[in-house]
């Protein structure tokens, strides 16, 4: 979300808050992104995005096969800032991803 690569930049200076609220408004998943370079959302967010009622989901920004392995950090983040399980889009069961991917597709052809 913020751009920031450990020990190399900053993240933009960007109000987190304000995008967190955008996303729970607008029911967009917040990425937590496992790159050990990036790890972002900082897991200091995590609670105000569930709090904001914001779904997460976890990538491990993989660019090669071996760049999978990364989704662990990712994980660890989500542990570090509480994130239960069933607010993560891909730890959950498939018939609940399924469930809440047709409630979203519903509302944006209500919405439309």
């Amino acid at each position: 979300m913020t751009g920031r690569q450990l020990q190399r930049r900053p993240g933009y200076e960007i109000d987190v808050d304000k995008v967190l609220r955008a996303c729970a408004k607008h029911d967009v998943a917040v990425e937590i992104n496992a790159h050990p370079w990036r790890l972002d959302l900082d897991w200091r967010w995590h609670q105000a995005a569930l709090e904001f009622g914001c779904m997460m989901s976890i990538n491990p920004d993989a660019h090669s096969i071996a760049e999978l392995d990364h989704m662990h950090w990712g994980v660890e983040m989500a542990r570090k800032g509480a994130v239960p399980a069933d607010r993560v889009l891909n730890a959950m069961p498939l018939v609940d991803i399924t469930r809440y991917l047709r409630q979203r597709r519903r509302a944006f052809a209500r919405a439309a």
